[in-house]
């Protein structure tokens, strides 16, 4: 993200979501859609700020959803494909996705047995989610297709006869990932479900694609992408969250106090890595802010703390060419995904407000900021 913002111009705590930067992404990824034919959906679990729908849905096919809340989001502000997944629905879950979507696939043999009547009945393409048995993600809490994963059905749990009416198969193995991985991912698919695959419509090849890091290999995807279309004869998707908002927004925060330690000083900000960055502590990552290094790279290094009573609510450790100071402004880089859509009020802390930055034009927009009633809406 551009640092051109005045960060002084946005309330504390903020995500601020710089519309250049998305815009350039969203042509890296209609360039993949042109020369592949393959159609790409925002998966709203990685990205879900409704008030840039328009753009892009100018963009991208639709929206990948999964859940009824996510379905419905999709289908009021970007009126576009709407494909919906869940590990299980219920009755009631099911029939208030169902006015939303246009696809929906299913776990499991059994479920489409149980819903997928509905479902064609109203005109819905059903599709199936497989698990290729084939695993490429290292950390294991983000690993759909580890030994003995829920998501998916596995070759040796799989009925062809079972399958008739199924137009689609889907599967999803991939986390922050460039092309080779897809391409294993692909070939365990085939060699496992190539009968499967030769019956269905439409082939959804999940998330977890990084297609907008500089060094990803699009002339490689438009190649694998065209294969699977003609040797398969099918309409391929691709359902990224991450790789539409890569390094488009920022977190700015602010030093409420700083903590003398025996240790280090740790400087506690007005926002929480379990409240507003939980990635942080679930993947877990070290995110970047705005001119500091590692610990020990510069003069003065504190433990950047959030200010819930959480004790492992830590960002980490960071140096600074200065000493902080109460009052002082930190921006933290590429906090655009699974941010806002993992927020909690844990505590009782307040939501960050949303901002968007356009460098074109320097105008800054507070989008939404939130209180008491987003605090108390949410309990009884």
């Amino acid at each position: 993200m551009t640092a051109a913002v005045d960060v002084d111009a946005v309330p504390s705590p903020a995500y601020v979501v710089d519309l250049a930067a998305l815009d350039r992404n969203l042509e890296v990824l209609d360039d993949v859609q042109r020369r592949s034919g393959a159609r790409i959906l925002l998966a709203l679990k990685g990205f879900a700020m409704w008030s840039v729908f328009d753009r892009i849905g100018r963009v991208l096919a639709g929206a990948a959803a999964s859940s009824p809340h996510e379905a419905r989001l999709a289908r009021e502000h970007m009126g576009k494909e709407v494909h919906a997944y869940a590990p299980a629905f219920s009755d009631a879950s099911f029939e208030a996705t169902l006015p939303h979507c246009d696809h929906v696939v299913f776990n499991s043999l059994a479920q489409w047995e149980r819903f997928g009547p509905r479902a064609r009945t109203a005109g819905i393409s059903c599709g199936l989610r497989i698990h290729p048995g084939h695993s490429e993600v290292s950390v294991a809490i983000y690993d759909p297709c580890s030994p003995g994963s829920r998501l998916g059905v596995q070759a040796d749990r799989f009925d062809l006869d079972r399958s008739e009416g199924l137009e689609g198969l889907h599967v999803h193995g991939l986390c922050e990932m460039g092309l080779a991985p897809l391409e294993r991912m692909f070939a365990a698919v085939e060699a496992s479900f190539g009968d499967f695959l030769r019956r269905v419509r439409w082939v959804n090849l999940g998330g977890g694609h990084h297609i907008t890091r500089p060094d990803y290999d699009t002339a490689g995807l438009v190649t694998l992408l065209r294969r699977i279309a003609d040797t398969y004869g099918v309409q391929v998707y691709l359902e990224p969250g991450e790789a539409i908002a890569l390094g488009t927004g920022t977190l700015v925060a602010t030093v409420l106090d700083i903590v003398e330690t025996a240790e280090l000083p740790v400087a506690i900000l007005d926002t929480s890595a379990t409240a507003h960055m939980p990635d942080v502590l679930e993947m877990p990552y070290r995110p970047e802010v705005r001119g500091a290094g590692p610990a020990g790279a510069t003069p003065h290094t504190y433990r950047l703390g959030g200010q819930t009573c959480l004790a492992g609510d830590v960002i980490g450790d960071y140096s600074f060419p200065r000493p902080l100071a109460v009052g002082d402004r930190l921006v933290f880089e590429d906090m655009a995904h699974y941010t806002m859509v993992k927020n909690t009020t844990f505590n009782g802390v307040e939501l960050p407000a949303i901002c968007t930055y356009d460098p074109r034009t320097n105008i800054t927009r507070i989008v939404r900021r939130f209180g008491y009633e987003d605090f108390a809406g949410r309990l009884s």
